[in-house]
């Protein structure tokens, strides 16, 4: 590496340590000609998939754009920011962890709602609604009524797992 000072072409690394809550390292480097020290951060250079959209063109992954659909979801919804930077690092993650070079927008479209599902029902809807493009109240009826039946079904889960020997309780 450079140095930022004399420009001279030779460092050493004095110390080296993780950062960015393991996703950086960071690097304490000396120029071996003029002696000034400096910092580097390094991290990983990840590709994230390109977007195939419904009418078969295509467009590069834009996090900004799926953050602010989550957010006009989530307007005006106890969700904290934290929350919604975690639920976007989930679903980059989930598309990264594929390993294709191209996705269909219907799955982001996908991820964005089971995320949402996990953070915000209302938000669930809304979002629903416009992915889904709901035409009538009955569409509303039969989204919320398919989200009451998955609750229901993930709390019996969640209860019957308490059961660590598998069995039920008796009646």
């Amino acid at each position: 590496m450079h140095c930022p000072f004399c420009n001279h072409e030779e460092t050493k690394v004095i110390d080296s340590r993780l950062a960015g809550e393991g996703q950086q390292i960071r690097r304490r480097r000396e120029c071996l000609k003029c002696g000034e020290r400096f910092t580097t951060f390094e991290t990983a250079e990840l590709v994230m998939p390109r977007i195939v959209k419904s009418d078969s063109s295509r467009e590069p992954f834009d996090e900004g754009k799926l953050r602010t659909s989550l957010l006009k979801a989530l307007e005006k919804r106890p969700v904290s920011s934290e929350a919604l930077d975690a639920a976007v690092m989930n679903i980059c993650h989930k598309l990264r962890t594929l390993g294709e070079r191209e996705v269909p927008s219907r799955l982001v479209g996908e991820l964005a709602m089971e995320q949402l599902h996990h953070l915000d029902e209302v938000a669930y809807v809304r979002f629903a609604s416009v992915y889904r493009s709901f035409q009538d109240v009955d569409a509303f009826r039969e989204e919320i009524e398919r989200m009451r039946r998955r609750r229901s079904r993930e709390a019996t889960e969640s209860q019957l797992a308490l059961w660590s020997n598998g069995e039920r309780p008796k009646k």
